[in-house]
């Protein structure tokens, strides 16, 4: 049985709805939201059966001005983060890459803290 929900967003989140279903091909909005829905729910599928230690990279990108936010989370999962690189971009926003290995629990925290923080506009795990 289909449900019919009723969403709100602003104009940029809109905007970019819509030029993920131009790019994509996508039918329409709907299916733009499955989509996007089945691709985070694989990679929470993929967190949440991580077990044991893991060997992975963590994406970061963010404006500029919130790099002490993100060295916050940085400095409490230190234990885990091997290597990190620091890339400054032309349009006032950071590019980071944590190296990490370590308790899988320990991987999920420090993504989870970088997920809830509202102005980091990607986070992305790949586990090797």
């Amino acid at each position: 049985m289909t449900q019919i929900i009723s969403m709100s967003m602003d104009e940029k989140t809109l905007h970019e709805l819509d030029t993920l279903q131009d790019d994509l091909g996508l039918s329409g909005r709907s299916e733009t939201i499955r989509q996007c829905i089945r691709l985070f729910a694989t990679e929470q599928k993929q967190s949440r059966t991580m077990k044991g230690d893991v060997d992975g990279v963590v994406l970061v990108m963010h404006p500029d001005e919130h790099t002490e936010n993100v060295s916050t989370v940085r400095h409490a999962h230190q234990g885990i983060i091997k290597t990190q690189i620091h890339h400054h971009l032309e349009n006032h926003s950071c590019l980071e890459l944590f190296i990490n290995k370590g308790p899988a629990e320990t991987v999920k925290r420090l993504m989870g803290g970088i997920q809830k923080d509202k102005k980091i506009t990607l986070a992305k795990l790949i586990v090797v």
